[in-house]
């Protein structure tokens, strides 16, 4: 999670575990070429049939809809569950959620962990610290049972937070990362890797459909692929290192015309961001481009001129990601259009990285698969 503007799969023999989600609108400062992909699918032969199956035993979270750009869904913690609003991060790979003992005022608008209401609670004096970008928490390790959705984690690590900064009116408690165990910043097992090393999950795998509705209809998959919250063949795309959702991206071009990673770059695929994000000099060039001028934190359009712009195309692999002017430009709550490209990933230590949020996912249904190292990525419905 980078941060936000405010942040295939079937249990192959049983079920689809989905986790609907929820969209948010708060508008704050956010956040390889065709041939080396078959060689890498030689290498790592899926079973892409079970991948792609539907099954009727589907276990869903109601959805709430907070309206745009933040999607987050409810997990339950300990025993009797606690209920919690989270965030549903592949940028990170920590959980946390308030403490009871939180001191900071955000933490009185959010619900808070009561560790003493919990049966199943372990306690420790373990400190951690995670710093996204634009907050930060404070607090310390504990261990208990999460549940999200029919999945079951028993004796998960997790974090309890002290202190909170830059959360302020923010509508979710805690954020759940979906990254790789070493970027864990607490040093804990991250969730979907308990979950599969419990056998809840058959297959290392899980998928993101982010509506670009206004309706209860976004769904996390875990364990299975639904096909039928996207259109065609899923792409896939090898990752550029393991250990990261990061793919190597060809280029950005609009009409015909290379506007970034015009030799080839990095692109971190993000649920946690709800923006796109990339260098400062390329992104001003591309508000230059669109017409967009900064006010505040934000770069401003003309709402009238969202039908004539032209798409932004990202190329990945050697295929094409058009994102059209309809999806790269929103309105806020006063119904003025701003552009979702920011600058800022020089703090990367790679020399050109992109973050595809939000603002791209809810074109691109996405799958995350663990087992085999790759982003799937297809139209989504």
């Amino acid at each position: 999670m980078k941060w936000l503007v405010l942040l295939g799969l079937v249990a192959f023999s049983e079920c689809i575990v989905k986790i609907p989600l929820t969209k948010v609108n708060i508008m704050q400062e956010t956040l390889g070429e065709k041939g080396l992909l078959n060689n890498f699918l030689k290498e790592h032969a899926y079973r892409l049939s079970k991948i792609s199956t539907r099954n009727s035993d589907i276990t869903s979270v109601p959805l709430r809809n907070f309206l745009d750009l933040m999607y987050i869904g409810n997990i339950t913690i300990g025993s009797p569950p606690q209920q919690f609003r989270v965030v549903f991060d592949t940028g990170s790979s920590d959980l946390w959620v308030p403490s009871i003992f939180c001191s900071s005022p955000v933490c009185y608008t959010h619900t808070t962990f009561k560790h003493l209401e919990s049966s199943t609670y372990q306690h420790t004096n373990k400190p951690f610290q995670i710093t996204y970008g634009s907050g930060r928490v404070k607090g310390y390790l504990a261990y208990d049972t999460i549940r999200i959705g029919r999945l079951v984690s028993t004796g998960q690590p997790f974090g309890l937070s002290l202190e909170e900064y830059g959360f302020d009116r923010l509508p979710f408690d805690g954020v759940l990362g979906l990254n790789y165990p070493n970027m864990s910043s607490i040093r804990a097992i991250p969730i979907f890797d308990n979950l599969k090393k419990q056998g809840a999950v058959s297959e290392p795998v899980f998928a993101f459909y982010l509506s670009k509705c206004r309706t209860n209809s976004s769904v996390l998959m875990l364990g299975g692929v639904d096909k039928a919250y996207y259109k065609g063949q899923l792409n896939w795309v090898p990752l550029s290192r393991v250990g990261d959702w990061r793919v190597n991206m060809n280029r950005i071009s609009m009409k015909g015309k290379i506007i970034g990673c015009s030799g080839g770059c990095e692109a971190l695929v993000d649920t946690g961001t709800s923006l796109i994000q990339g260098p400062t000099r390329m992104i001003t060039n591309i508000q230059k481009l669109i017409g967009a001028t900064p006010q505040g934190f934000q770069h401003y359009v003309s709402c009238f001129t969202i039908n004539t712009l032209p798409s932004i195309i990202f190329t990945i692999n050697g295929i094409d990601y058009p994102v059209p002017a309809q999806a790269y430009i929103l309105k806020d709550s006063q119904g003025h259009c701003f552009s979702t490209f920011k600058g800022g990933t020089e703090t990367f230590k790679h020399a050109e990285t992109w973050i595809l949020g939000d603002a791209f996912l809810r074109l691109y249904f996405s799958v995350y698969d663990r087992g085999n190292d790759r982003i799937g990525l297809a139209p989504a419905v």
